[in-house]
């Protein structure tokens, strides 16, 4: 609590489909296949099918990351470093909208912390936080262990909880835990537009339904949560 004894107001969002209109893990998976990284049709298919599993809530997430970093892994941290770039530049930075800039922008404006919480590693999108002025991320970590030239490097497992379903609800109260919050003194907002987002929905003062999937939309509808449409449009 503050001098006044009113809550730390925190703003989350969820960042796939909710800030950006298209999943950032994905998106990276085929830059990357573009660019010779991976078997494209044999990707492709494989990428597909645990996307139905997310879409379904059935994702097994350590399945999915030990596939989504096999070939990150294989290339090392300087290429893998580089290409990113090369991904922010060409793919991301010119899809980033106006409209969830303002929102983002909206929230920092009136003093709130904004963190995004997002089951995408943490990889991929520290760089498209930074893009949005955000410096408080929460995502799927990923392990590390030694390589033959006696460096570290990822190594496809996670580290620790991933933020993805009730995990996000762990690591956020990590989070507050880490600066001796809790619920109590917290005033939570939170965009998602996934079903998989649910638990955290539910946790939060404020629940928005941002670009929601035909399951959250229908709840959302039923409990009478605020709906955002970001990418009319897209």
């Amino acid at each position: 609590m503050n001098a006044h004894n009113a809550p730390l107001r925190l703003a989350l969002f969820d960042l796939d489909h909710t800030l950006i209109p298209f999943d950032s893990d994905a998106t990276w998976g085929e830059f990357t296949t573009d660019l010779g990284w991976n078997d494209g049709a044999a990707f492709r298919a494989r990428n597909a099918a645990f996307y139905e599993d997310y879409k379904a809530g059935t994702l097994d997430i350590h399945a999915y990351v030990r596939f989504a970093t096999a070939a990150l892994r294989a290339k090392g941290p300087d290429v893998a470093a580089a290409t990113h770039r090369l991904f922010m530049e060409r793919v991301v930075l010119p899809r980033i909208t106006p409209q969830a800039q303002a929102l983002v922008a909206s929230h920092q404006a009136q003093g709130d912390t904004v963190i995004i919480i997002t089951a995408t590693n943490a990889f991929v999108t520290r760089p498209i936080a930074e893009a949005f002025g955000v410096h408080e991320l929460i995502a799927t970590d990923l392990a590390r262990a030694p390589t033959a030239d006696g460096t570290e490097w990822i190594s496809g497992e996670i580290a620790g909880t991933p933020s993805f379903r009730e995990g996000k609800v762990i690591r956020l109260e990590a989070w507050m835990q880490a600066r001796g919050l809790d619920w109590g003194q917290v005033h939570t907002t939170f965009y998602s537009d996934s079903i998989n987002d649910l638990p955290l929905l539910e946790k939060a003062n404020v629940a928005v339904a941002a670009n929601p999937d035909p399951r959250l939309r229908a709840i959302a509808e039923a409990r009478g949560w605020r709906i955002l449409e970001l990418f009319a449009g897209q």
